[in-house]
């Protein structure tokens, strides 16, 4: 199944707390629910105003869906081709 990272940008995302990143997850993990095992959140990155999710989904489509269902702004979504890390130097 193809891996995607969405870009969000959410204005302040560094300063939001604790609750307001439970509430949020919440959400989302409520809409994966909904949606079926179809679509999968990995995890995130949060940055002062961006937010970088990795998501295993069959395609962009279902990525739009959750983010449309979720109300969480997905500025960009790109498949992940291919990923590498210190190893791939070995």
């Amino acid at each position: 199944m193809p891996k995607f990272i969405i870009e969000r940008e959410i204005l302040g995302a560094a300063d939001l707390t604790s609750t307001d990143w439970q509430c949020i997850s919440q959400k989302s993990c409520g809409v994966l629910d909904e949606m079926g095992p179809q679509i999968q959140w990995v995890h995130s990155y949060v940055t002062e105003d961006k937010v970088y999710c990795i998501y295993i989904a069959p395609d962009e489509k279902t990525i739009r869906e959750h983010a449309c269902k979720g109300e969480f702004p997905a500025n960009s979504i790109c498949e992940i081709e291919i990923m590498i890390d210190p190893t791939t130097a070995e």
